[in-house]
């Protein structure tokens, strides 16, 4: 397992979902977090977990809105 760090890239609100610029969660997973249905819920559990924000809601969950790096 890999430990990794999510941070929303600019602040937008959508469907109700505020997200702003550096929110940030750390997780772990094994393999590439983007790329498959486990790693995305993931992202969505811990950015829910730690700011009361539901990412899936707010149709967020993509590259183009969330920078991940393996720490």
């Amino acid at each position: 397992m890999a430990l990794f760090t999510a941070t929303i890239k600019t602040t937008r609100v959508v469907n109700g979902e505020r997200l702003e610029k550096g929110m940030n969660v750390e997780f772990s997973f094994q393999g590439a977090p983007l790329s498959s249905r486990d790693g995305q819920q993931k992202i969505i559990d811990a950015f829910q977990n730690k700011y009361g924000v539901d990412l899936k809601k707010a149709n967020s969950v993509s590259s183009a809105y969330i920078l991940v790096e393996k720490i």
